[in-house]
């Protein structure tokens, strides 16, 4: 349940509704708004059953939630979640633009991706030093060389970078070379991983799970905002499909139902969502006016060589024309007033 507390409580009314909810075994998350604080109730609420919480003073309202997340359910902020990487905030007024190679392959390859994602105007840079692949004989990644070499190339164009983390075993390495932990669609519900990314206060890009329903995919974040780190921004990046045209069924209809839903920011990943290089584009621009706070695209100096996901990656000349097209999607929703943010 959600405890919204009425504009100008003073803190001894709050802290009193603090203790009794403590009182009953149940733990608080406090978020303060400019207009008014919501405090959140974790744990079991029947507890509170005999706790009349309404009639407490500078109470306002009790929400009862039927949902199985708190943390990322909207009505526990007062307003959209913005998560600062470097020196880039996701959500908010501007679109966010994050491009890079499926995999790192070597510091070259990686650094003309990195300049070429710059000069289009990406303003975060991807590429997987792990990599998880369907097969054991498949590019598994580069490991930590692969991290060496990414930071190399962020310090030498200014942008941050995220990559995945696939084991907990991982996360405090690529900590210490990423901006930004990305959580891969086979990892959505692998809970160690995603408490044990959670701790390191990294930003985390949590990725739908390849067959996830919308609820499934809060709740993966609700682990992560519960232990503690609520800079967290949701990636969708297509279903399972039995439609073999497509690599994923791309759904775009999950952009405004989320943005209902929860405050935190959404990506979306066209790249994987349909595995095919000629329908990015369009899927890119539909993206941006369904509402994403921005998308992630995957490119190659040379995608006919790349070592993973070569039929989905842009040719260079092709990632300017998709930013810029995305770029001009969200200006007209901005100034036709549509929500955007």
């Amino acid at each position: 349940m959600f405890v919204v507390l009425r504009k100008g409580c003073t803190p001894e009314e709050r802290n009193n509704v603090v203790r009794a909810v403590e009182a009953a075994g149940l733990s608080v998350h406090m978020s303060e708004g400019h207009h008014r604080i919501v405090i959140s109730v974790l744990g079991d609420e029947d507890r509170l059953r005999d706790v009349a919480l309404d009639s407490f003073a500078g109470v306002e309202n009790v929400l009862p939630l039927r949902r199985p997340y708190r943390l990322a359910a909207r009505e526990s902020r007062s307003g959209d979640t913005v998560v600062r990487v470097g020196n880039h905030s996701i959500g908010g007024g501007q679109l966010t633009i994050i491009a890079g190679p499926c995999a790192v392959e070597s510091e070259d390859l990686m650094l003309a991706a990195a300049k070429a994602a710059r000069d289009a105007g990406a303003h975060m840079l991807r590429g997987g030093a792990f990599k998880p692949r369907t097969s054991p004989y498949n590019f598994q990644g580069l490991g930590e060389s692969g991290l060496l070499m990414l930071r190399n190339c962020s310090q030498e164009v200014g942008l941050p970078i995220v990559t995945e983390a696939m084991d907990t075993r991982h996360v405090d390495l690529v900590a210490r070379f990423a901006d930004m932990i990305q959580i891969g669609t086979r990892n959505m519900q692998n809970f160690p991983l995603l408490e044990a990314a959670a701790e390191t206060g990294k930003p985390i890009l949590l990725k739908r799970g390849r067959a996830a329903t919308v609820t499934e995919w809060l709740c993966a974040a609700e682990y992560i905002l519960n232990a503690g780190n609520g800079r967290v921004v949701l990636c969708e990046r297509g279903l399972v499909s039995y439609d073999s045209a497509v690599r994923n069924h791309l759904d775009l209809s999950c952009v405004p139902l989320v943005r209902q839903l929860s405050h935190l920011p959404i990506l979306v990943d066209p790249s994987h969502g349909t595995g095919r290089r000629s329908l990015v584009p369009a899927m890119a621009r539909a993206a941006v006016a369904a509402g994403a706070h921005g998308i992630m695209l995957e490119m190659h100096p040379n995608p006919e060589h790349a070592l993973s996901d070569a039929g989905q990656a842009l040719h260079l000349d092709e990632l300017e024309a998709v930013i810029s097209d995305a770029q001009a999607i969200h200006t007209l929703l901005q100034k036709s007033q549509v929500p955007v943010s």
